[in-house]
């Protein structure tokens, strides 16, 4: 059973940083890709930032050169480090893994 928890989302101020970590669990995590998506309230789910088994990345046009995915496949970890955080990117974000694997979701708030 595939198994994906998200952790690292707390409350931080205008210009912080964070690192969202997810850890995967009842798959082999290298072969797929994963990545972060967010949700606000009364908006829809949005891809963040995106990282393939070769280690390509995608972003979001509104993260670019403020977040940074990776992937440790020996841990069965992505990562989302986020720096020069805003308040819009406050949501609840969400782990992926292929096409429909999630899990249950981390908490940024940014905030002054």
């Amino acid at each position: 059973q595939v198994q994906l928890v998200e952790s690292g989302g707390e409350m931080v101020q205008p210009g912080g940083s964070l690192r969202l970590t997810c850890v995967a669990s009842g798959i082999i995590f290298r072969i797929s890709t994963t990545g972060w998506y967010r949700q606000s309230p009364g908006k829809l789910r949005e891809l963040v930032a995106e990282i393939t088994s070769g280690y390509r990345t995608n972003y979001a046009d509104s993260v670019k050169g403020r977040f940074t995915i990776s992937r440790d496949n020996a841990k069965n970890t992505v990562y989302l480090q986020m720096n020069s955080l805003k308040p819009e990117d406050t949501a609840v974000y969400y782990c992926k893994y292929g096409a429909t694997n999630w899990g249950k979701g981390t908490l940024v708030t940014v905030s002054s």
